[in-house]
């Protein structure tokens, strides 16, 4: 509970620190346009500090869940994707700040790095709901 409790923690300093780095950024460089920068904030909450805070409440009552093979994959995968993901959003987001012109070869790499973070998040969600299944979700015939 404790590794929940502290990564939940983390991702909530994260997601405080990507707000006001977005204000600022943008403020500092006269942009008054949305960037990706806008959302990093609100994935880093709900994608980070909820789920986990939302975890904790599910571990509470099956703490098994803790133990669970899936769900063990899950936590090492998400958070590897999430940062990875969030570290893409914040690349586009200060390019587009900065306006700077961009290679249609820099423009795909970066879209395909931020998709491959996007498709990583996705197993690491399907991998968390099998597990909250294979925990709660009593075998009925």
């Amino acid at each position: 509970m404790k590794k929940l409790w502290n990564t939940s923690m983390i991702y909530l300093i994260l997601a405080l620190a990507g707000g006001v780095f977005y204000r600022e950024f943008s403020k500092f460089h006269g942009y008054t346009g949305r960037t990706t920068l806008a959302y990093v904030h609100t994935h880093l909450l709900v994608l980070g500090m909820f789920l986990f805070l939302l975890t904790i409440l599910f571990a509470s009552q099956k703490p098994e869940l803790l133990h669970n093979k899936l769900f063990q994959r899950f936590f090492v995968l998400h958070n590897i994707a999430l940062p990875f993901m969030v570290i893409m959003m914040l690349v586009r987001g200060v390019l587009q700040v900065l306006e700077a012109q961009l290679t249609s070869a820099a423009n795909a790499m970066i879209s395909g790095f931020a998709g491959i973070a996007h498709i990583l998040i996705t197993i690491s969600m399907v991998m968390y709901l099998l597990a909250l299944k294979k925990t709660f979700v009593v075998n009925e015939k």
